[in-house]
């Protein structure tokens, strides 16, 4: 049998396009009566990042918070470099007047960085394991926000539905990421419990995920499902163009993965992730302690698919679930989306 390979040119090529981040200094706070000065930090320019990023500020807007006038945001995006996560936690700490970080990653280290500074945090898969507290309502004085954790098993029971004759399935994992360890942690007991052989390749960065995508699919898996983590939802579409090119299928648990090449997604809106936050972010910038506000989580778990995708790797869905989506999208892997509704 031949193994599958993956196109070199093509994925070293993506890895040399330069993501486009907005990097500001933020102004320093002063004494004097002035705007409300908020950090917005990400880890890494991912597009659930992003999605959560725009619903904050649809919030700040819908309370009458304009940038510029009542409040100055300041966006930083650290090039998913743990010494530059740390860098903007430090800089953040010393002046603004509250800190949004938007991995666990950047929670960590603004936790680290200050127990003064409010922290509203979002997009954050396991904020108890980085010191954020011990639960929803027993965290620290200064942090609240809103949990991110994905819904692992939820999406290897679909799998399970859809390839009911799928035995190996494979996944890549992020092994600097606490809360990628943490989710391969749940696929493991997900997979013992469904009757699934996992087979788990690590990635140390973006550009070792060539490599051990072609290490995994030289393994004769049947199915593709890497962890939500931001080193590989930041570089998702390699992994698409992969799965397109092996015709393999490629499930995911975080819902925008469908627009770079997974035929089928379970996840929370992100953006509506971003409107919790950015509300809760309203409160504390309004004068409520974040102590007492209590760390939310996401409720409603949502199924995206794109039956192109689904077609070019050889699945076929039953009419219910397709019924049950909440979006059908077609799009290619990094492409341009086909005529037919499209991701907001």
């Amino acid at each position: 049998m031949k193994s599958k390979t993956l196109s070199i040119v093509g994925l070293a090529f993506s890895l040399l396009l330069p993501a486009c981040r907005k990097q500001e200094t933020p102004p320093a706070s002063s004494s004097a009566p002035g705007p409300y000065v908020i950090g917005i930090f990400q880890s890494v320019d991912s597009p659930t990042a992003n999605e959560v990023r725009r619903g904050i500020l649809q919030a700040f807007a819908e309370a009458g918070l304009r940038d510029g006038r009542e409040i100055v945001v300041t966006i930083r995006i650290a090039n998913n470099d743990i010494a530059e996560v740390q860098t903007i936690a430090r800089e953040l700490a010393g002046r603004v007047d509250m800190i949004i970080p938007l991995s666990t990653q950047a929670l960590q280290a603004a936790i680290l960085t200050s127990r003064k500074v409010p922290i509203v945090f979002g997009a954050v898969a396991v904020p108890y394991l980085v010191g954020a507290g011990q639960s929803a309502t027993n965290h620290l004085a200064n942090v609240t926000g809103v949990v991110s954790t994905g819904p692992i098993r939820q999406t290897m029971a679909l799998i399970r539905d859809v390839l009911p004759r799928a035995h190996r399935v494979g996944s890549l994992w992020t092994s600097s990421e606490i809360n990628s360890e943490h989710y391969l942690e749940q696929a493991r007991a997900a997979a013992s419990e469904l009757g699934f052989e996992l087979v788990v390749v690590p990635v140390t960065g973006p550009t070792d995920i060539p490599r051990s995508l072609q290490r995994l699919l030289n393994e004769k898996i049947d199915v593709l499902f890497p962890m939500s983590d931001n080193t590989l939802n930041s570089s998702f579409d390699i992994i698409g163009r992969a799965a397109e090119e092996n015709a393999t299928p490629l499930f995911a648990s975080f819902l925008r993965s469908v627009e770079f090449g997974a035929c089928a997604a379970l996840g929370f809106d992100f953006y509506d992730m971003g409107l919790k936050t950015g509300r809760l972010a309203v409160r504390v910038k309004n004068g409520e302690s974040p102590g007492a506000l209590p760390i939310e989580s996401m409720d409603a778990v949502k199924l995206y698919i794109n039956p192109e995708a689904a077609a070019r790797q050889g699945v076929v869905f039953p009419k219910d679930l397709l019924e049950r989506a909440a979006r059908i999208v077609s799009q290619a892997p990094g492409g341009a989306a086909a005529p037919g509704p499209v991701l907001d």
